[in-house]
């Protein structure tokens, strides 16, 4: 009889536990550091961030309603998008999470970190770039701008979620100026700079991993240097050569694909130029991976 390829309910049950509890902790991390970024530094300078939480700070500037409150409230909107347009656990997770983000500003006691303004936009970006990011990897959101911008770039043809977001911050630092003056609506800018920059940290990590193309005559040795100078993996296409300065060939040729790390990319370049200068090379970003070699960093 042959072995079921399927996963044994127990074993399956466990990796669910591990997955939950590693996806709650990073969570829980992402409300407090959050919490520190937002009542440790930035409410005591007036300072405030992109987003959601920046519009729920900027009320809360203006208004005088507790930050803890709107956060909350100004959320309820963009988490039943979530559950429309994502799925029911997503929201009942980031609402979760955003509730506790508003009971950790309610009744933690964080201590006004430093007065110093430069620092304080700085790092509290940081912390709360830390907590949205913390809180992303666990699979919940802090701020609902992105499932916003998502449901308005499926629904447009000429803006991205990119652009959407970009829109809406610039709406809120112009008010920001407005209400605040322009001294706060500045460092509120680079307070969102260091969120973010922190954000993409968090989310794709430091590698910044780059997909390479070669199509070369000398394939079969380019693909020996990768696998045995690089220790990389490579996957090998089949193609054509086309019309190109030598005319038309029409002749087989394999293509080379790899991914490397930003640090290994001019060790590979420069295998690439031994083996054939006028080999072409194609880069491309890639965010992140999963399985095969790529994890397995052996520098030479």
């Amino acid at each position: 009889m042959l072995a079921s390829s399927t996963t044994p309910p127990l074993a399956k049950n466990r990796h669910d536990l591990r997955e939950g509890t590693k996806n709650l902790a990073l969570i829980v991390l992402g409300i407090f550091s959050a919490g520190l970024g937002l009542k440790g530094f930035l409410l005591s300078s007036h300072f405030i961030d992109g987003g959601v939480t920046g519009i729920s700070m900027l009320l809360s500037g203006v208004t005088g309603v507790p930050l803890s409150i709107l956060i909350l409230v100004i959320n309820l909107p963009f988490i039943a998008l979530g559950y429309r347009q994502i799925s029911g656990r997503f929201a009942l997770k980031s609402a979760l999470a955003i509730a506790g983000l508003s009971v950790c500003l309610a009744l933690v006691p964080y201590p006004n970190v430093t007065p110093d303004k430069l620092l304080t936009a700085v790092f509290g970006g940081l912390f709360i770039g830390a907590g949205i990011g913390f809180s992303m990897r666990g699979g919940a959101v802090l701020d609902g701008t992105e499932v916003a911008a998502l449901l308005v770039s499926q629904n447009s043809h000429l803006l991205k979620v990119g652009d959407v977001i970009l829109l809406l911050n610039v709406f809120i630092f112009s008010a920001a100026a407005f209400f605040l003056g322009i001294e706060p609506a500045l460092y509120s800018i680079l307070t969102y700079v260091a969120a973010s920059r922190t954000i993409d940290f968090l989310l794709h990590g430091i590698e910044e991993y780059t997909g390479v193309t070669i199509i070369s005559e000398h394939s079969e040795e380019i693909r020996r240097a990768i696998t045995e100078q690089l220790g990389r993996g490579v996957t090998i296409y089949q193609g054509k050569r086309g019309f190109g300065k030598r005319g038309d060939r029409n002749l087989d040729i394999d293509i080379v694909f790899t991914v490397v790390t930003r640090l290994e990319l001019p060790k590979l370049r420069s295998e690439v130029d031994r083996i054939d200068p006028t080999a072409f090379l194609i880069q491309q970003s890639i965010n992140d991976t999963k399985g095969g070699m790529i994890k397995k960093r052996t520098l030479h």
